[in-house]
Formats: C-alpha cells, sequence, structure tokens
C-alpha cells in the first residue's frame, strides 16, 4: 500500500506580515497532484490542519475545497487534529465525511478503533491518535498524573490491544501528534511542555509498521519506522534550512517500510543575514537572497538611520529586522531580549526568585513553578478551544 504523509498545514497562519493562503492553496493543488500522479492508495494528515481553534473563513474554504478535491479521487484520507486545531470543531461531520472516504480522527476515546483499509495483501488498521493534551485526556486514559508519556503510553496499549485482534498479518500505522525524542524543534511550533517535559521516547510507539508523526515543522527520519513529514511551508526563520516536504511510503505485505520524499513547491526562499548595514548592502556574495524573504540581524553598535528602508532598496522582501550589536555579554546595554535568548518560562522565573532573595528556589518550589506554568497553558488551551 502506498502512503502519501504530511502534516500542519496551519491553513490560515501568515509568515510574518505576509499572507500565506494562496501558497497554502498551491500546496494544496500539488497535494491532490501527487496523490494522482504516483498512484497513492491512502493519505495521511497527523494534525495541525488549522493554525487556530477558530480559523478564518477563508482557511475552512481552503480545507472544504481540500476535502472535496481528495474525495473526488477516490483516495481514501486519514486525519488527525492536532494542538492548534479545535478537536470537536474539526470532527464536526465526521460520520457523515467518513462515507466520502476522508476519515477524521479526534476524539481521545477512538485511538484504538481503526480505519480499516485493504489492499491485495489484506487489511492495513489506520489508528488516529489526536493531539492528546494531558490534563484533559488523563481520566480517559485513567493515568493518575498528567504528563505525555503516560497518556500516549496508554492510547498505544489500546492500539496494542486492538491489533492483537486482528487477522494474523494485518498491517498497522499510527498518526499520532507529538514531540518524539529526537525530533530537532523549530520556533514555529508551540510548545506543548507539560511537568517540565514535552517529548516522549519512541519506545512509546512500539509494536506497529509505521508511525506519522506530526508536530515538529522538519522533515525528520528517527528510526525506518518513524517519521515527521514537516510542514509543507515555512512558517519561522529558524525553517531556512528546512527542505519542505511529503513522504511517500510503501508498505509492503510483509509490513516493510520504504520511503522517500517528495518536494512541495516554495513560495519565495528564506534566507538570515547578519552583519553591519553597510557591509549587507554592499557585500556582493548576497546578490543570490536579493528576491528572498530577508530576516536581517544588524550588528552595528549603534543603530543606524533608517535602516529598513535602506534594506528594501537591495532586499525589497525584507520581512525581519533585528539589531545585535557585537558587545560582551556582560558589557551595559546588552539587550534585554538577548540576555533571555534561549531560555524558558521555568528558567527566567527561577532566575527572578534567585534575583530577589540571592538563591534559587527549592526542588520544591521549582515543582510549584512548573504547575503554576502548567496550569496557565492548560487553562489557555481550554478557554481556546471553548471559544
Amino acid at each position: 500500500m502506498r502512503l502519501l504523509h504530511t502534516s500542519d498545514w496551519h491553513l490560515g497562519r501568515a509568515f510574518h506580515r505576509v499572507n500565506m493562503l494562496g501558497a497554502q492553496a498551491g500546496f494544496i493543488g500539488h497535494l491532490v497532484e501527487t496523490v494522482r500522479e504516483h498512484a497513492v492508495d491512502a493519505v495521511v494528515v497527523s494534525g495541525d490542519v488549522y493554525d487556530r481553534a477558530v480559523p478564518p473563513l477563508a482557511a475552512v474554504e481552503l480545507f472544504d475545497d481540500a476535502l472535496h478535491r481528495l474525495a473526488d479521487l477516490g483516495v481514501p484520507t486519514v486525519m488527525i487534529s492536532g494542538n492548534h486545531d479545535s478537536a470537536r470543531r474539526l470532527g464536526v461531520g465526521a460520520g457523515l465525511i467518513d462515507r466520502a472516504g476522508i476519515h477524521l480522527r479526534t476524539d481521545p476515546a477512538g485511538c484504538g478503533t481503526p480505519v480499516l483499509l485493504a489492499d491485495a495483501h489484506g487489511d492495513v488498521a489506520f489508528y488516529g491518535l489526536p493531539y492528546l493534551e494531558p490534563a484533559l485526556v488523563k481520566t480517559e486514559f485513567g493515568v493518575e498524573k498528567a504528563g505525555h508519556e503516560p497518556v500516549l503510553a496508554a492510547a498505544m496499549d489500546r492500539v496494542r490491544a486492538d491489533l492483537a485482534t486482528r487477522a494474523p498479518g494485518t498491517r498497522s500505522v499510527v498518526l499520532a501528534h507529538a514531540f518524539v525524542t529526537g525530533g530537532e524543534q523549530s520556533d514555529s511550533e508551540r510548545d506543548i511542555t507539560v511537568g517540565g517535559v514535552a517529548a516522549v521516547p519512541r519506545s512509546v510507539f512500539d509494536g506497529v509498521d509505521y508511525v506519522a508523526l506530526g508536530h515538529l515543522h522538519g522533515c525528520q527520519t528517527l528510526t525506518d519506522r518513524v517519521r515527521y513529514s514537516g510542514s509543507p511551508l515555512p512558517y519561522s526563520f529558524s525553517e531556512h534550512r528546512h527542505r519542505k516536504s511529503m513522504w511517500l511510503v510503501d508498505l509492503d505485505a510483509d509490513g516493510s517500510v520504504t520511503a522517500e520524499r517528495v518536494d512541495c513547491p516554495v513560495p519565495r526562499a528564506l534566507a538570515r543575514l547578519r552583519g553591519t548595514l553597510a557591509d549587507l548592502l554592499a557585500d556582493p556574495e548576497l546578490t543570490a537572497h536579493e528576491d528572498a524573504w530577508i530576516e536581517a540581524t544588524l550588528t552595528d553598535p549603534v543603530r543606524p538611520d533608517e535602516p529598513m528602508a535602506r534594506l528594501t532598496e537591495r532586499f525589497p522582501h525584507t520581512l525581519s529586522l533585528l539589531f545585535d550589536p557585537e558587545r560582551a555579554p556582560d558589557e551595559p546595554g546588552v539587550s534585554y531580549a538577548r540576555r533571555l535568548a534561549d531560555r524558558t518560562d521555568q528558567q527566567i522565573a527561577e532566575d527572578f526568585v534567585a534575583h530577589v532573595r540571592g538563591a534559587g528556589p527549592d526542588g520544591r518550589e521549582q515543582g510549584v513553578l512548573r504547575d503554576a506554568f502548567d496550569a496557565v497553558r492548560t487553562d489557555d488551551t481550554v478557554r481556546e478551544v471553548a471559544r
């Protein structure tokens, strides 16, 4: 069976101030053509269809168009909700849409109930594990402490229990939206840390033939059987080295996997430039980037006059302008943002405690801070989904 694995469409999302809806529509067209040209048997979409729980109407219309075009091909599609989606909204009408071969899996309670598709060698069971917010699903899965690993492990126990009841030789595919250990993050993924931990081990997914992951925006191979497709478009400058693609996966009769990447259309290249304003305007080696979307970091010791206007004369698609004067880290004038770079909310809070009382928090106090951050993030998630 030939699968096309994609995820993290983030329909409705902009790239800085650039509306990406046209590029997203171009990707949907490319997806449909790929399905047709490569004789794909099933499409799997591993979450974050939309960029937010209540997407703009234009994004909903594009999603509707995608569903119609996939259904018209007669190729089954299995799709789960991600942490950016409202699972309840995305799942509206799932029972009816199911009849058209579009299988939306957004209810955590259905993790152990597969979509069964068949080829000449028998059944392939597709298990959809939507994003599992630990605090919201721990009761459903009977775990005592909210955490990504316990709830995903419990969900996978249901998958393996159901698979054990299937006919011998039944192959299995799991769709999951999670941060798995070994994956490389970018700046555009929303933090899902719970209890100080965001990642789960790959071993959670043992026992199935292929795991189609979503959440991280870079295409990655964790093992031959566990892969991220990544987002089809860039959503932060941290992705400037990404090769945006989908996985074309062949699942053989014995469950063995071979995969190749299918490149996605790139609306415009990304480039990160760094140096003084004068150097960026004069360096002939930067000519290749003149038509790219640009993030420019200026290192001038004194902020130059009208830097954005001057940069856009050479680089008309400059979207982000940063200032990072080349000074020693402890030199007065180093920016607050630079001092906090690469530090988590937890670390910043612990630094604050140490600053105001002269000693950092002990283990119990660190736990209180973690619980507070988890509670706020969970409350934000509940409020967004309830809108």
